[in-house]
């Protein structure tokens, strides 16, 4: 078997991370150049194109399998660079900019529970990327080896992955309080969904519909929505009066209880189960990550 070029390696993840080639070469710090001569050197070697040429750039399969491969690498040398530092504790660690340690966590997790789970491992300057994407979703940059681990709604253990069950994320409908007495004086029934806008993350995003259908046993549901992607966006957006929004009690809560947010259906609430998935590795970092979200998540979620 072939060895790979450990430099062409990272430069091709480099590319795809990034999004092209010039901002790869600022910052592998070499010529635009240089990291295509890296790349057409690699996909010699491999003896197949690696990245289409499109808007986005994108791996093609090939691509992925040498992204992912990668990755593992990085993740021994985090690993390395671990225990290095529990026999020279004087050593800085943190690895360098290129080895980031990449996760995929929904944005409603971000805004609530997963960064304080992470803290320590932060603060011992683990070199973390977190990519924030919709709970429905995260497990595609997991499967296309974009990252090592993920926070997904997915139950089923993806291939070559492991998963663990994480808890609950319970959702209520708020809007503000003036908001709600001029708009919804009656809160939120079967006919008054339908009269007022509801703010949502992306169109990818579908808690509003999932929550009204739940509630009240419909099985479609239209709903005239805007659209904010940040949890924290869509937050302020109904503390403006904008609209109403289906958010994670967490995040609302001491506003329901300030009097600020009301909760317009009194009683009903989404629970919306949580997994991390991630490689089936022996890793130290792996571990150590999966041991702190489960820690966070089981402090936070039902």
């Amino acid at each position: 078997m072939s060895t790979f070029d450990p430099i062409a390696l990272e430069c091709l993840a480099a590319i795809i991370e990034e999004g092209g080639f010039e901002r790869a070469a600022q910052r592998l710090n070499v010529t635009q150049s240089a990291v295509s001569q890296r790349l057409r050197a690699l996909e010699a070697q491999v003896g197949s194109v690696l990245i289409v040429r499109s808007r986005p750039l994108r791996p093609t399969s090939s691509g992925q399998m040498l992204l992912k491969h990668t990755k593992q690498v990085r993740l021994l040398r985090a690993d390395l660079e671990r225990d290095l530092q529990e026999l020279t504790p004087s050593s800085q660690g943190g690895g360098r900019e290129e080895e980031r340690i990449a996760i995929a966590v929904n944005a409603d997790s971000i805004a609530t529970w997963a960064l304080e789970a992470l803290g320590p491992l932060a603060r011992q300057r683990l070199p973390l990327e977190i990519i924030a994407d919709d709970q429905d979703f995260t497990q595609e940059w997991l499967r296309s080896g974009q990252v090592l681990g993920c926070v997904t709604t997915v139950k089923q253990a993806l291939r070559g992955c492991r998963m663990v069950p994480l808890g609950a994320m319970r959702y209520v409908a708020v809007a503000q309080a003036e908001f709600a007495e001029r708009c919804l004086p009656r809160g939120l029934t079967q006919h008054s969904f339908r009269e007022v806008p509801f703010v949502s993350f992306n169109r990818k995003d579908d808690m509003s519909a999932e929550f009204v259908a739940r509630i009240f046993g419909l099985k479609r549901v239209s709903l005239h929505q805007l659209f904010v992607p940040s949890t924290e966006g869509q937050l302020r957006a109904v503390q403006a009066g904008w609209a109403v929004a289906v958010l994670p009690e967490l995040l609302v809560r001491a506003h329901i209880e300030d009097g600020s947010l009301v909760d317009l259906a009194p009683g009903s609430s989404l629970p919306i189960a949580l997994y991390w998935h991630c490689w089936n590795l022996e890793s130290a970092v792996l571990n150590a990550l999966t041991d702190a979200l489960i820690a966070g998540a089981g402090a936070a979620l039902a």
